[in-house]
């Protein structure tokens, strides 16, 4: 499980022109909040920001926020990025408790090679790129694999076929498709009939 150490100040100013004052200094305004935490508005240094969520977690990266002396837990949740350059504009920290679990979005990775589908011309087609899991967030993982090797013409992977390590859970419906095959363009146009 990827930590990280972040400073965070908590006497910004509120509203919008210092705020883009802040950001154009490389400041990203954020606040904190959690169960049993007053919503608390913070800055954070845009550059230490990037290091500390650049790891192999990314957002789901456990942060020791040190907001003027006193010391969260926390993790990046809800981003807002400017809708040019690209740039985090606001960040939401998140408090959790080490030991309890959360809910957060990881990526998927096709693994393997899908013999069967690719010698009957036909197609793989990924329908779920990432998937929300609930685990305590030591037992996050980075990504999740899906083997596509034993995929047949017609098949399908759900949510509910992908195996996941001990002490996480998907926290989606297990009936949503992850991965489909179709039949390719060569398999269409040789069929009499077939749709173009």
């Amino acid at each position: 499980m990827s930590q990280a150490t972040l400073s965070a100040k908590t006497n910004r100013e509120i509203g919008s022109r210092p705020v883009r004052r802040m950001r154009t200094a490389g400041i990203i305004p954020g606040v904190v909040y959690g169960e049993g935490v007053v919503p608390l508005p913070v800055a954070v240094n845009a550059k230490e920001f990037r290091t500390a969520v650049s790891g192999d977690q990314g957002l789901n990266t456990l942060i020791t926020l040190d907001a003027d002396g006193t010391t969260y837990i926390v993790m990046a949740r809800e981003i807002q990025r400017h809708p040019v350059r690209g740039t985090v504009a606001h960040v939401d920290f998140q408090v959790v408790d080490p030991n309890k679990g959360v809910t957060v979005e990881i990526p998927l990775h096709l693994v393997g090679d899908a013999v069967d589908v690719r010698h009957a011309d036909w197609e793989i087609d990924q329908q779920l790129f990432n998937i929300a899991v609930t685990a305590r967030p030591d037992q996050i993982p980075t990504h999740l694999d899906v083997d596509i090797s034993a995929l047949k013409p017609g098949d399908s992977i759900r949510i509910s076929d992908i195996i996941v390590p001990s002490g996480v859970v998907a926290a989606q419906d297990h009936a949503i498709s992850v991965v489909t095959t179709r039949a390719g363009r060569a398999v269409k146009t040789a069929t009499p009939g077939a749709p173009e």
